[in-house]
């Protein structure tokens, strides 16, 4: 198995290898490309995006700018995905990202990691691990997702969070590291924020 073969498979590879090298390059000349987009220019980011994603559903939308190793060569994001400025994607194996679900300013996912071990990060070795994000999720401000974590459907993630293991669906999420605070229930059918009750007769 080569470096590029070992992206996608958790084993420690090279990441400067030429081959590896030279796909990069080539996807991070779409995201300039992006990123020197104007806001008056919908349409070409809509079609930028489709030619830099792995997969991109109807309707999403990325704040420029928008930070990735690979341009978003790796991400799968499903359909009506809203992501605020600042997202960095360090896509160096897949990140799923489910329908619906929103990511707030400066966060961070990450794919890719290296040794705990000195002398192999001197060998300038890394791995990957995918990272997954369910359905009508909330990333909050300034979160930060590691390397082969899962968060499930209907999930919050509070700002500033630190996700290191995986957190389930309907759960409100928050620290470092990220620990479930409480479920999502009955009382979030009345309150969307602090005493501010939801007039569902006006929605």
């Amino acid at each position: 198995m080569n470096n590029y073969d070992k992206l996608h498979s958790e084993e420690l590879y090279f990441p400067g290898d030429p081959e590896i090298m030279e796909e990069q390059n080539r996807c991070l000349e779409l995201l300039y490309d992006y990123n020197a987009t104007r806001p008056s220019e919908p349409d070409r980011r809509a079609a930028l995006l489709k030619e830099m994603f792995a997969e991109i559903g109807e309707g999403c939308y990325i704040e420029p700018p928008l930070r990735s190793n690979f341009g978003g060569h790796h991400v799968h994001f499903g359909k009506q995905v809203y992501a605020n400025f600042n997202l960095t994607l360090v896509d160096d194996t897949h990140i799923y990202v489910g329908d619906y679900t929103m990511i707030g300013p400066n966060v961070t996912i990450a794919t890719a990691g290296h040794p705990l071990l000195p002398m192999l990060r001197q060998k300038g070795l890394q791995y990957n691990a995918s990272v997954r994000i369910g359905k009508n999720c909330w990333i909050g401000a300034g979160a930060i997702l590691l390397p082969g974590v899962t968060v499930g459907d209907d999930t919050v993630i509070g700002a500033g969070s630190v996700v290191t293991k995986d957190i389930p669906s309907g759960v409100v999420a928050v620290g470092s590291p990220c620990r479930v605070l409480r479920q999502i229930g009955e009382h979030d059918r009345e309150y969307y924020f602090r005493d501010h009750r939801i007039d569902w007769e006006s929605l």
